[in-house]
């Protein structure tokens, strides 16, 4: 039986594929413009940028017809803190320099041990799609990206904000398109969670709760697709419309991705290590198969004011939005991807 059913799985998810709408340049560039507009004040971790980041987000959502997975309607609330120390500056023994750091507390009630004024208000926001097909919409499948930047910091040429318009902007209107996708088309077989996480820039902390506090069990997640930098087309990936996947080589989920046709390829900067810098390696690390998707070419504007709207080639990044719909609906609809051996990390 089970050698019968991944060819009925497969011929099932091409022919999702083929029904799905697609998305046009005029749509993602009227969505990123918002997100990363100098209104949003980079949309750091704990400020009101990213408070209203996380508004637009949810409403768009709402518009898309995505059913709200939070535990505040879209909003999943993070307990986060921020903790303040001071220490010496400099290498001899220099003035007195404050820092601070952000922490997540175990739960929620911890909050009520911290004095409210280092509170930090923070969330994911998240929606969800249930699967259609009795044997398989208990499992499911989540499709993530970061909203938060690095906020207001020193100006170069003038300017202080760091508006993050490809970091990681790009891919948060991925999964908000991805998941309008979706849900015009037909309904997947497997449960589809999106998500935009807080505080990647700062050690991964929603991503860190959401593992704690999960809206469906963890076990049931079959594969997780995190989406970063897609803005701009690279040439290592095969240029224009075409991405790569961190870690291809160590699962099966590039190469379902190849056998569907679909303009994804492995990650040709190994020695950048990106497989380990996103959001994907929470999940990779707890055995699910967890990948992220980008075309990040090094482009010097990376973690700097100059990362704008402007920069960003929306033909290239509407094809991307394309194909990683195509990606999400094999993996909703098709064989869920395994480990290849000693691919685990």
């Amino acid at each position: 039986m089970r050698l019968t059913l991944i060819p009925i799985l497969a011929i099932s998810a091409t022919l999702s594929l083929r029904a799905q709408p697609v998305l046009t340049p005029a749509q993602v560039r009227g969505l990123l413009t918002a997100l990363a507009h100098d209104s949003m004040a980079g949309r750091a971790t704990g400020t009101p940028g990213a408070a209203k980041a996380a508004r637009l987000i949810a409403d768009a959502m709402q518009r898309a017809g995505i059913a709200p997975a939070g535990d505040s309607g879209y909003f999943q609330r993070v307990a986060l803190v921020l903790d303040a120390t001071t220490g010496r500056g400099g290498r001899a023994g220099g003035p007195p320099v404050r820092r601070q750091s952000f922490r997540v507390l175990p739960s929620l009630a911890d909050l009520d041990t911290v004095p409210a004024a280092r509170h930090t208000a923070a969330v994911n926001v998240v929606g969800i799609i249930r699967g259609n097909d009795p044997s398989l919409a208990a499992e499911h499948v989540l499709v993530d990206a970061h909203y938060d930047h690095i906020g207001i910091g020193t100006p170069v040429n003038g300017d202080s904000i760091y508006n993050g318009a490809d970091d990681d902007a790009s891919g948060t209107v991925a999964v908000l398109e991805v998941a309008r996708q979706i849900a015009a088309g037909p309904p997947p077989r497997r449960t589809i969670v999106f998500m935009t996480t807080i505080g990647e820039e700062r050690g991964l902390l929603g991503t860190r709760w959401y593992i704690a506090h999960p809206l469906i069990p963890l076990s049931q997640m079959v594969a997780n697709l995190e989406i970063e930098m897609i803005g701009r087309p690279d040439s290592l990936a095969g240029g224009s419309g075409r991405a790569w996947l961190t870690g291809y080589e160590r699962s099966t989920m590039g190469d379902g991705f190849a056998a569907a046709g679909i303009p994804i390829v492995p990650d040709k900067r190994p020695d950048q290590q990106f497989f380990q810098r996103s959001d994907n390696i929470a999940f990779a690390r707890i055995g699910i198969p967890a990948h992220t998707l980008s075309s990040f070419n090094l482009h010097t504007d990376y973690h700097r004011p100059s990362d704008d709207v402007d920069k960003v080639d929306f033909d290239h990044m509407t094809a991307v939005i394309n194909a990683a719909a195509r990606a999400v609906r094999l993996l909703s609809d098709g064989p869920k991807p395994e480990w290849k051996p000693g691919g685990r990390p």
